[in-house]
């Protein structure tokens, strides 16, 4: 597929200071002459700040690591987790559309998309809050089927929690990630058929899920609010 810059630009980009701090971080990882090793963080965290990677963001990020312009493009059109077009401000969903998730009701799925945000991929909703594409499998067959909404998985889906999920998304929540309909990782759905002695004590979530929602932890939305991470399910 080939995969061009969007020909509506800004006209200019720049790393926020702390964003700047943060990039300068990465970059000490790597001896001298190997800057070029932090092309993908940086860009992503660009890509984190404005939304999409824009070309501005991706010439500034080749001259902050010395390289060309056209090896950093080659970067960025190569890998398909950098958003090359404008994206929704509050998530951009990508569903698997992969054998599994298929198997399991992914076109469902994006017939939801399509009614709720856009009718194509990659195209923005009416409000500017949504966007949408099909992709590639993410590797969780098991819990499928499954999206990515901004940097978290949600899965074990159906076209009513998709549903339920872009509502709570659109009121400023941030549900909690992973499966969706009470199971834990990916365990069968009739709970653990061996290893039955971890299961005493075990939490409703797995993982950096449980300890996001322990810690309050917030989740930072590209129009740079925090919203905390919520969910009906965690008993006080």
């Amino acid at each position: 597929m080939l995969r061009r810059l969007h020909k509506d630009q800004p006209a200019s980009f720049a790393f926020t200071e702390k964003n700047l701090e943060w990039a300068k971080g990465q970059i000490s990882k790597y001896p001298e002459g190997r800057q070029a090793s932090a092309i993908i963080p940086l860009l992503w965290r660009a890509q984190e700040q404005e939304g999409w990677l824009t070309r501005p963001a991706i010439e500034y990020v080749a001259q902050m690591l010395g390289m060309a312009y056209i090896r950093a493009l080659e970067v960025a059109t190569f890998y398909f987790m950098f958003q090359l077009q404008p994206v929704g401000t509050v998530a951009h969903i990508q569903v698997c559309g992969t054998t599994s998730c298929m198997i399991c009701g992914a076109e469902e799925l994006i017939a939801v998309c399509k009614e709720l945000i856009a009718p194509s991929a990659h195209q923005v909703s009416a409000d500017g809050k949504f966007s949408w594409e099909e992709v590639e499998c993410m590797g969780a067959c098991s819990n499928a089927p499954m999206a990515q909404i901004g940097k978290d998985y949600y899965e074990d889906l159906t076209a009513d929690k998709l549903r339920d999920l872009i509502a709570r998304f659109g009121k400023g929540e941030v549900p909690v990630p992973g499966p969706q309909n009470g199971r834990y990782a990916s365990e069968p759905l009739g709970g653990l058929t061996s290893l039955k002695d971890f299961e005493s004590g075990k939490t409703q979530y797995n993982g950096s899920a449980q300890i996001a929602v322990d810690v309050g932890d917030t989740v930072k939305r590209i129009d740079g609010t925090e919203v905390p991470i919520t969910t009906p399910w965690v008993q006080a």
